[in-house]
């Protein structure tokens, strides 16, 4: 190594000024170098910045079709939700069929009756096993949460506000109502109630 290599190689930073220019130092420009730097650094943060930008697109993407496909099976349960029920009801259909092949038929009539009380009977199971149950209406108390009164009867068997008739049952979906039962409420007959109505004025009298 030469005395003009071995200097140069002891003062690199003199080297390095030399890659600037008094102008360069002056105005307080970078170096090259450091220009060379920093656009590197440029350019990984763009590589950057379009990576979380294809990343955001995809993750856009997958969002959507999320939404979408949510939706396609929201539609579906609304749809088919009724799908388990209803084929637990298709025997019964069947033997409603056979039952009016056989009244058709003509005979006695005592057969069609219990075919009907049978179907009846197995209808009830499978809306029981699907969460519907009947509600208890007849001789109960009157219970507005449950029962639709449409009129009122004198009785003398019955007490006040008791239900003593049934125009339909109403029923329940496990707690929830579905429909209330249709009734008929017992009240005291006018006869009654004056002579209560009378005995309370006796009674006031009487204190006096």
């Amino acid at each position: 190594m030469d005395e003009k290599d071995r200097k140069d190689s002891e003062h690199p930073e003199e080297e390095e000024r030399a890659k600037t220019s008094p102008d360069q130092e002056e105005r307080g420009e970078p170096s090259l170098s450091e220009v060379d730097k920093l656009r590197q650094a440029l350019e990984a943060k763009e590589l950057e910045a379009k990576e979380n930008y294809d990343r955001f697109l995809r993750q856009s993407a997958e969002l959507e079709n999320f939404k979408k496909r949510m939706v396609r099976e929201r539609e579906e349960t609304v749809r088919y939700g009724n799908e388990s029920l209803i084929r637990d009801l298709l025997p019964i259909l069947d033997n409603l069929e056979r039952a009016v092949e056989h009244a058709l038929g003509g005979g006695d009539g005592k057969p069609l009756l219990e075919g009907i009380e049978m179907v009846l009977k197995s209808l009830l199971e499978v809306l029981q096993n699907h969460g519907v149950t009947q509600i208890s209406a007849k001789g109960e108390p009157f219970d507005p949460q449950k029962h639709e009164a449409f009129a009122k009867v004198e009785s003398e068997d019955h007490e006040a506000n008791t239900v003593v008739q049934e125009l339909h049952k109403g029923y329940l979906l496990f707690d929830r109502l579905l429909r209330p039962s249709l009734v008929s409420v017992a009240k005291p007959p006018e006869t009654k109630k004056k002579e209560e109505e009378q005995g309370g004025v006796e009674k006031e009298e009487g204190d006096d």
